[in-house]
């Protein structure tokens, strides 16, 4: 062999070679990028799960933790899809090549829920053996792959047949009468009619994107159509309804709070205000079930509450908002309201202020944090602590506890807070946080749950039944006008209720349309979400 062949030889095994060690470091490289997207996704996977762990121990989070979740589980999303491409990409390689694929830990898969339909697909089985190809094959046995699939939603008319006799004796026509509908001029049936109200009033989803998708599916139904008939089932709801209300304003104890809505008016917007009175007994072990009532204002005047609590007495848990300082005048008619003030708003201000991480990332130096504010939230922290022991026991257990427990430590800081606020400017704004305790004589508000058990420590219950509100917000824009605003007040009623007593709200709503028309005044009470739950499970055992 000549020189330069032997040359040429030597490069192109040197050239192979090298092929070889770049497929092999490519190989490399993709399980390496498989390997860090799953333990990425690995990690943020645990710090959500901390986080959650965190919330179920230490009680209901604050709004930024619960955004932080919410955030947390978006960036899990991105991160395990994103280990799943690293992944395929690497067993392709190493399809390839003679390398081993990357093996991912996965999370153990639930098995698939009992209740679902299941349907047998069966391969043909073989006739001959796959190896010799005789065909003296006797079956042994079978192997089941489960995979979970979706029908799309499937549309239909119900054609119902009344057929008519006529007499030969007195030549009279008999038929059947015809079946109830949910709504005046009805056409819709109650599925549909519940579907529509829960994506508008539960889901946030407009009617016009309602209207939109139905038409996508082959169904048209204009935006009008359905807008008649959502003012056609709150007006077949308003007994439900009113029997909500009546619930709710019987309690002795309401949490009361309120949010902005943006309102359409002329050349823009306005903000409104949806407001919530809930009626929830069970942190003091109380027999009557949870309930919500929203209502809609334009503004957030005193009068608004005023009106909405006429004739009512007993404790309004809420926030230091003036405008229920006219319900706890003394010479109100009935009666003077008492006030309970929330310690979730109190222990707020001073967090803020000692929120080193809220404060780094506002760019503020560490020396800005406030000892007091961090000692403020200490000694209010040693309260709720408290608290989350005794959630769930009667009035009366409570009262005692906090007695033997809670007192000692709240006159402390009252008297510890009073101290520190005399040596502090009135601009400083941890004195200010201070200030929003004492302001007003507020602090036999916020003691008030020293002396009744039914109190709570916090105004958490009306924060939570409103949060569905400020999640909707994004996705219907505004409510379209006053009446408007009032319908989405009397629907939120229902389905938060509904919601409170662990009720699927379309399913309640379904049933209820489908059995008002020919329910009794009487019998309307059996179908408030406290007492259709109880029947529904004596129908399910």
């Amino acid at each position: 062999m000549s020189d330069a062949a032997s040359e040429i030889a030597r490069l192109r095994a040197a050239l192979a070679a090298s092929e070889a060690r770049a497929a092999a470091a490519e190989s490399e490289l993709g399980q390496a990028r498989a390997v860090v997207s799953t333990s990425e996704a690995m990690i943020k996977h645990l710090r959500l799960e901390i986080a959650k762990l965190r919330r179920e121990q230490y009680g209901h989070s604050s709004e930024r933790r619960d955004r932080l979740i919410d955030q947390m589980e978006l960036q899990l999303e991105e991160l395990e899809a994103a280990a799943t491409e690293d992944e395929i990409a690497a067993e392709k390689v190493a399809k390839t090549m003679t390398v081993a694929g990357l093996k991912r830990r996965r999370p153990a898969r639930k098995p698939f829920p009992e209740h679902l339909p299941r349907e047998h697909v069966v391969i043909a089985a073989p006739t001959a053996c796959s190896c010799c190809g005789s065909d003296r094959i006797v079956k042994m046995g079978e192997d089941v792959t489960e995979t979970l699939e979706v029908i799309p939603r499937q549309w239909k008319v119900i054609q119902t047949v009344r057929e008519k006799f006529t007499c030969r004796h007195c030549e009279k026509i008999s038929q059947p009468p015809a079946p109830f509908h949910p709504t005046p001029r009805g056409w819709a049936g109650p599925n549909l009619l519940a579907m529509i109200l829960f994506e508008k009033f539960g889901q946030h989803q407009p009617l016009n994107r309602q209207a939109e998708r139905y038409a996508k599916e082959g169904v048209e139904i204009s935006l009008s159509t359905l807008a008649d008939q959502v003012g056609a089932c709150a007006a077949a709801l308003e007994p439900i309804h009113a029997l909500i209300r009546a619930h709710v304003l019987a309690a002795e104890r309401l949490h009361g709070d309120d949010t902005t809505v943006p309102l359409l008016a002329k050349g823009g917007t306005q903000t409104a205000r949806l407001w919530t009175y809930v009626r929830d007994d069970r942190p003091f072990g109380g027999d009557s079930p949870p309930a919500a009532l929203f209502h809609f204002s334009r503004d957030r005047g005193m009068a608004n509450p005023n009106r909405h609590l006429a004739g009512w007495q007993g404790i309004l848990q809420a926030d230091a908002y003036g405008g229920y300082n006219d319900l706890y005048r003394a010479d109100r008619d009935p009666g003077p309201v008492e006030s309970a003030l929330c310690w979730s708003h109190a222990r707020r201000k001073f967090f803020e202020l000692a929120d080193i991480k809220g404060n780094a990332r506002k760019g503020k130096p560490a020396h800005d944090i406030s000892p007091i504010a961090l000692e403020a939230v200490a000694r209010i922290d040693a309260i709720f602590d408290i608290e989350r022991g005794i959630n769930g026991l009667t009035a009366a257990d409570r009262q005692v506890a906090r007695h033997q427990l809670s007192r000692p430590l709240v006159e402390e800081l009252h008297d510890w807070l009073r101290a520190e606020r005399d040596r502090l400017s009135r601009h400083n704004p941890v004195a200010k946080a201070i200030d929003y305790m004492f302001k007003a004589e507020r602090w036999p508000a916020f003691t008030r749950f020293l002396d009744d058990g039914r109190v709570c420590l916090t105004n958490n219950a009306a924060e939570r039944a409103l949060r569905g509100v400020a999640l909707g917000r994004r996705s219907w824009l505004f409510a379209g006008s006053e009446r408007g605003g009032d319908r989405a007040a009397f629907m939120y009623s229902l389905i938060v209720t509904a919601k409170m007593n662990d009720v699927d709200p379309q399913a309640w709503l379904a049933d209820v349309l489908a059995r008002l028309p020919g329910t009794t005044a009487s019998r309307v009470p059996d179908l408030l979400p406290w007492n259709w739950k109880a029947s529904e499970l004596r129908r399910a055992g």
